[in-house]
């Protein structure tokens, strides 16, 4: 939008021209966010707040009166308040590359300052102490240019061609070689016993092996001689020792053996002849009470044929009387008798079935001749005789 401002993150908007802004300052401070700015009646300006960098190189005298040259870096900002804000955009606005020259000579002053207080040793050995109170000397001063320092290197300490800090360092250098030299020959002092230890660990283990290959080789020669004498009885021995483990196998293998026959043939055949056997009584037995009771029964039904049959066989007997020369003396009564005699076979031959039944093994009875005789009246009277087989 046309006359519409915003800084970046890292700026600070300064809007001159119309009302004041805070504390009677000559113009107003933006920060954060847009503002509408109108065109030709105000003025816009911005101000870095981002991290600057400043390096010093002074060369100071301590109080000692022994030239150093000392190496530093200040990292430094404008601060973020309003007020300091307005102090740095009074003085640097214009030219904002100056906050670096002025942060390095202000510096620059205070390390002179602080340097000429102090020893070479302190100096050299205190860094950290003489960074801190060259910051909280400066912090006033940088304050009022609205500026604020984030932190203070020390980077170097040069005494030029004095040799005043290698002088000093060069006790502890010699200490600390002859401390190398001490360590040194400790070393080698070890290393030779160790050599000598281990010498003396491999003559010791040299001899101790020659022992040993000693006591090994009689005793090698002791077995072998011994064995050489008890030779052929150890060799005897051993044989009786196998043959007798052979025969303890072999009468474990004939017992699992049998074991296993017993098992797998005898029981198993024991029991399919006792199935057989029970089978056999219980077929035997179902075979004799059917055979009871196919025998009652069939002597029941022939009896009861027989019986039904009865009227037929006379029937039949009598038919066979038709067309016969059959004189009757006595008239009616020698009819009576021929019809009764008729009845009689029939009887007969049923009493005569029913025995045969009784006794399965008893011979079967001769067949019954059945003479019937009619007596009549007058001279044919023989004539009347009638054999019935």
């Amino acid at each position: 939008m046309f006359g519409y401002r915003v800084p970046d993150p890292d700026e600070a908007m300064l809007i001159s021209g119309g009302r004041r802004g805070l504390g009677g300052a000559p113009f107003r401070v933006v920060t954060g966010h847009g503002k509408f700015v109108l065109p030709v009646f105000r003025k816009t300006r911005f101000l870095t707040l981002a991290m600057c960098e400043s390096e010093v190189s002074e060369t100071c005298v301590t109080r000692q009166g022994i030239a150093l040259t000392v190496k530093a870096v200040i990292a430094f900002k404008v601060g973020n308040d309003h007020e300091s804000i307005v102090n740095a955009g009074q003085r640097f606005l214009s030219d904002q590359d100056q906050m670096s020259v002025l942060t390095g000579r202000i510096f620059a002053g205070h390390l002179r300052s602080i340097i000429g207080s102090m020893t070479v040793e302190e100096i050299v050995t205190e860094r950290q102490k003489l960074a801190t109170e060259v910051l909280e000397t400066s912090k006033t001063e940088m304050a009022k240019i609205g500026l604020t320092v984030d932190s203070l290197q020390i980077q170097s300490i040069d005494d030029g061609k004095t040799g005043y800090i290698e002088a000093m360092a060069a006790p502890h250098k010699a200490a600390i070689q002859r401390q190398a030299q001490i360590a040194q020959a400790q070393a080698t002092q070890a290393t030779v016993e160790a050599q000598q230890a281990a010498a003396r660990n491999q003559a010791e283990y040299a001899r101790q092996t020659a022992v040993v290959q000693a006591e090994f080789n009689a005793q090698v020669d002791r077995a072998q001689a011994q064995a050489t004498q008890a030779g052929p009885l150890a060799q005897a021995h051993a044989q009786q020792e196998v043959i007798a483990a052979q025969t303890e196998l072999a009468l474990r293998a004939a017992e699992l053996r049998q074991q296993q026959l017993v098992a797998e043939i005898v029981r198993p055949a024991e029991a399919e002849a006792e199935r057989i056997r029970v089978l056999a009584v219980a077929e035997a037995e179902r075979m004799r009470i059917q055979a009871e009771a196919a025998a009652s029964h069939d002597r029941v039904a022939l009896e009861r044929m027989i019986i039904d049959q009865l009227p037929q066989i006379v029937k039949e007997a009598a038919s066979g009387l038709q067309g016969a020369n059959v004189n009757v003396l006595n008239g009616a009564d020698g009819l009576g008798e021929i019809a009764a005699g008729l009845v009689g076979q029939g009887l007969t031959i049923l009493d005569s079935v029913r025995k045969n039944l009784r006794a399965d093994t008893a011979p079967a009875a001769p067949r019954p001749s059945t003479e019937v005789q009619v007596r009549g009246k007058g001279p044919d009277a023989a004539a009347g005789r009638v054999d019935i087989d």
